[in-house]
């Protein structure tokens, strides 16, 4: 008798990549390494924010507010009026929402939050003796402000409380109630002065078309997912999963759509010992030319666990680390050479003085004997790009020296 043997089927052999060439995959879905054109305006930050999908905001503005850089980095010295002009119209291409965190999307990106906006709602007004709860005659005095005024900033709303009769409502409770009905999608931006926002009812703002599209939560993270998966050009989940804050176990689900769509490709990468797909109009670069400096906030960097696994650099932000704690200073950027994080830069922009002040500069242990040759022009184009006259090197890191050098200035002692 022929006895048959069963074998288990054997599992197919994934497409394996080594990890130079997914830093390079990463970069240029993220726009890096491409040739810069002659002059940035409206046309080139439209393309560069749609390949992004989102830019993040932040208040700090020693050196400059992080949603300004990325684009720098990956364009060069562009009018920043253009920017606002885009990002800041009351009634245009795009809208701020809790995206990664607070960050400006594409108008039509919006309604892929509704699920978050209704979570919110739920989470933060069904609590018995919350503050939703026990405020919610003032949400709705400032959905009728917003609605006989139009679009108001708090500080504005603020006031006008304090002159009306009746309950007074001071500045932290406007404030408050204004960032959840931001939250629950009642209002959103209607722009930024100062950087101080404006708020309107969603219904003044956004297209009728945007606010009668529903999607359906499921079919709303399949679409993130995919606009994460083409931003990241490859990725593992939590890599992709993280881009727009969304838990694991839905964000496994959209990838495996995805896979079975034919838009992500299982692949292995040498030393991330973890599952990663590849986008499959990812571009895979023999080699990546640049020289940027990156915001703590710019989409390459902001996953500490992605940037650490894939360029092997630790990185933290040391603006809430005190100041004798603080290693290498307060606003530290990556600095990117080609596809190497190879040291960072502490910089302020002393508007006062037209002074940019490099407060410290470092190198990686594998940074390039050219590192300071090639990031001294990048310092140049900043100082001309904030208007600023000169540029001052403090002798603090192991870059600085070099740096002043091919600056061709002293370096001022730290005392």
């Amino acid at each position: 008798m022929v006895q048959t043997v069963l074998r288990a089927p054997e599992t197919p052999r994934l497409p394996k990549i080594s990890a130079a060439q997914a830093r390079r995959i990463a970069l240029a879905a993220q726009g890096f390494g491409r040739p810069r054109s002659e002059a940035v305006g409206t046309r080139q930050l439209n393309l560069a924010i749609d390949r992004l999908g989102l830019l993040q905001l932040d208040s700090v503005n020693v050196f400059e507010r992080s949603h300004y850089l990325p684009m720098f980095s990956r364009l060069g010295a562009y009018d920043k009026a253009d920017l606002d002009r885009l990002t800041f119209a009351r009634k245009g291409r795009y809208i701020e929402y809790w995206a990664h965190e607070a960050a400006i999307i594409p108008v039509e990106t919006w309604p892929l939050f509704r699920w978050r906006m209704d979570d919110n709602r739920a989470k933060y007004g069904s609590k018995a003796g919350g503050w939703v709860e026990s405020n919610g005659e003032m949400l709705e005095w400032l959905k009728r402000e917003l609605a006989a005024k139009g679009p108001l900033a708090a500080s504005q709303i603020e006031h006008d409380a304090n002159k009306g009769s009746g309950s007074w409502w001071g500045w932290s409770d406007v404030k408050a109630g204004l960032e959840y009905l931001f939250r629950f999608g009642d209002v959103v931006t209607a722009g930024r002065t100062r950087f101080e926002r404006t708020y309107a009812l969603a219904e003044s703002v956004l297209p009728q078309s945007v606010l009668d599209t529903e999607v359906p939560r499921e079919d709303a993270i399949r679409r993130l997912m995919r606009i994460s998966a083409r931003a990241h050009g490859i990725g593992t989940l939590s890599d992709l999963a993280d881009y727009f804050r969304l838990k694991q176990a839905p964000a496994k689900a959209a990838v495996d759509d995805l896979v079975d769509a034919g838009e992500l490709l299982p692949i292995t990468v040498d030393g991330w010992n973890r599952p990663a797909w590849l986008h499959r109009d990812a571009r895979i670069p023999r080699r990546i030319e640049t020289a940027a400096l990156l915001s703590p906030f710019d989409p390459v960097v902001w996953d500490r666990d992605r940037t650490e696994r894939m360029f092997g650099f630790r990185y933290r932000i040391e603006i809430y680390t005190p100041a004798p704690k603080r290693i290498f200073g307060y606003y530290t950027l990556p600095l990117l050479i080609d596809d190497r994080l190879a040291g960072r830069v502490d910089l302020k922009s002393d508007r006062q003085n037209r002074v940019l002040r490099v407060q410290s500069a470092w190198t990686e242990v594998d940074a390039a004997p050219e590192t300071a040759s090639r990031v001294a022009p990048v310092l140049r184009e900043i100082a001309t790009w904030q208007g600023l006259n000169d540029i001052e090197v403090m002798g603090r890191g192991d870059l600085a020296g070099a740096v002043a050098a091919e600056l061709g200035v002293r370096v001022i002692p730290v005392g």
